[in-house]
């Protein structure tokens, strides 16, 4: 899909300028005369004066950069480059070195590290008291 549309990039600023065009029919003459049907689509624009210039009339490869035609192409070689090719590279290598979202990987090496130390002391695993009975404060009967 994204070849076929690579084919349009030249043809797209020039069908953007609207320049008067003819276009020839392909298909058989119903008639016996078999000539070809010229259809005019756009007519003619009256240029009046000293008028401002298209810069697709310039320059039909327009890119929109520049109106000198090297100038803008080479803009635009160098903006799809940068813009793309090393957005692209650098940005994809940053997001897969960044560090370890949430630290995901470090609790599991760390309750890990827990469980072999808990087995080596001859420990259950996980305790029935999350937390030390002993050091929890309860308030008293008169405080509630």
């Amino acid at each position: 899909m994204l070849t076929r549309l690579s084919r349009f990039g030249p043809v797209l600023p020039r069908l953007l300028c609207n320049p008067p065009a003819r276009f020839v029919s392909q298909s058989k003459a119903t008639g016996a005369a078999g000539s070809a049907a010229v259809t005019e689509l756009h007519p003619a624009a009256e240029t009046a004066g000293h008028a401002e210039v298209s810069p697709y009339v310039k320059n039909p490869d327009y890119h929109g950069f520049s109106s000198d035609p090297v100038v803008d192409e080479w803009n635009m070689r160098l903006g799809f480059f940068f813009g793309i090719s090393v957005a692209l590279v650098i940005g994809g290598t940053f997001i897969h070195y960044l560090p370890d979202h949430g630290m995901r990987q470090w609790a599991r090496r760390e309750a890990e590290h827990l469980i072999k130390q808990r087995e080596m002391e001859g420990l259950p695993l996980i305790d029935e008291n999350y937390y030390d009975p002993n050091k929890i404060v309860l308030p008293t009967a008169e405080e509630n």
